[in-house]
């Protein structure tokens, strides 16, 4: 796409979580430090909150990289299930083997042996849940259920809820005040502030390769925070279309006005007064990128 005209290795705004390119703004590394100290202390659940797109997958991914090797990781990344597929969810990331039509009692037994086996060996378990918000509440109930084992001295599961502001609505429900009683340490995630989205948006320019100055001016920044009010989700899908305007157009700075554009095209992005249709990102994208597969055509011979 446009990786030979900015001098990138990588697309550097694309919506999948990876780690590499962690920038550590503040919300994010206080998250992690948060999650670290609660699981070396032995935390029965731990729970991270965060508006959509504010980066929690991300922070989970990074989590699952940095857990300490004395603990084993369970990690279930779509939890809409039943008790049921809970358990047998469970059952499968412990390496623990349930007969076809295992019942609570079943998997009780099995479940309790082999986090017994774990915790034998001086290690600890850390069931990691993202999504959080979509669990049934029977099925958090049930998660519930499974935290009780436990030693004299030890919970033998620690559980780590990731999920969307709704998930703090559900456990406010009577039925769920036992489980909300047991999450003793939470943290909300922030959104970045003007100065932040300056540096993350540099930051993933050079982690993709970029060595030159910076592309996004301070005062394109100012326009992508105020139409992303800081969310790095909206950030990174207004970034790669202003870079693809800026490209179709043969330009290595992306302009307020390739910005602009981008926020007319983006349905999520907060449109103030910038005054433009959306039709013409349509219209400057056919004749941009056709200007620009022809300036590469000569330049590089592709």
């Amino acid at each position: 796409m446009y990786l030979y005209h900015y001098g990138i290795k990588e697309l550097p705004f694309t919506l999948t979580p990876n780690t590499s390119y962690f920038f550590g703004l503040p919300s994010h590394k206080e998250a992690i430090a948060v999650l670290l100290t609660a699981i070396k202390t032995g935390e029965g659940f731990i729970k991270v909150t965060g508006e959509v797109g504010t980066g929690k997958t991300l922070i989970c991914r990074k989590l699952l990289n940095e857990l300490p090797d004395h603990f084993v990781a369970a990690y279930i990344p779509n939890p809409y299930l039943t008790p049921s597929e809970l358990r047998r969810s469970v059952a499968a990331e412990l390496n623990v083997t349930l007969s076809e039509h295992a019942d609570q009692q079943e998997f009780t037994q099995r479940i309790q042996r082999r986090l017994i086996e774990i915790n034998q060996q001086n290690r600890g378990v850390v069931l990691i849940i993202d999504e959080a918000q979509a669990l049934p509440v029977e099925s958090i109930e049930a998660l519930r259920l499974i935290t009780n084992l436990e030693t004299e001295s030890r919970k033998l599961l620690q559980v780590v809820l990731f999920g969307q502001p709704e998930l703090n609505d559900k456990l406010a429900l009577p039925e769920l005040r036992q489980l909300k009683q047991r999450v003793t340490f939470s943290y909300a995630l922030k959104l970045m502030d003007a100065d932040q989205l300056f540096q993350y948006v540099r930051h993933r320019m050079s982690v993709a390769g970029y060595r030159g100055g910076d592309i996004f001016s301070s005062r394109a920044c100012k326009i992508l925070f105020k139409a992303s009010k800081g969310t790095p989700r909206i950030v990174n899908v207004l970034c790669h279309k202003a870079l693809m305007l800026a490209y179709g157009e043969g330009k290595q700075q992306v302009e307020t006005r390739h910005v602009k554009l981008a926020i007319a095209d983006t349905e999520a992005a907060y449109k103030n007064s910038f005054g433009l249709a959306k039709s013409l990102l349509g219209l400057m994208l056919i004749a941009g990128v056709g200007l620009a597969m022809y300036m590469a055509f000569q330049r590089y011979g592709i």
